[in-house]
């Protein structure tokens, strides 16, 4: 519902000169904000698993 209303607000806006120039802005700076944050690397695998099923068993 927040989606169709954020989608329908975007239309009417860019209907005017003014809430184009106001889109273009807000689009720019979350792009930027969106390229100075930190990715989240993967995660890092555990050094051994809990489960003794899911251990390898590579003496036998």
């Amino acid at each position: 519902m927040k989606r169709l209303l954020k989608v329908l607000l975007a239309r009417r806006m860019a209907a005017t000169p003014i809430g184009a120039a106001l889109l273009a802005l807000g689009w720019l700076v979350n792009r930027r904000r969106r390229k100075n944050q930190p990715r989240p690397g993967p995660a890092p695998r555990p050094a051994r698993s809990r489960r003794r099923s899911d251990r390898r068993l590579s003496h036998r």
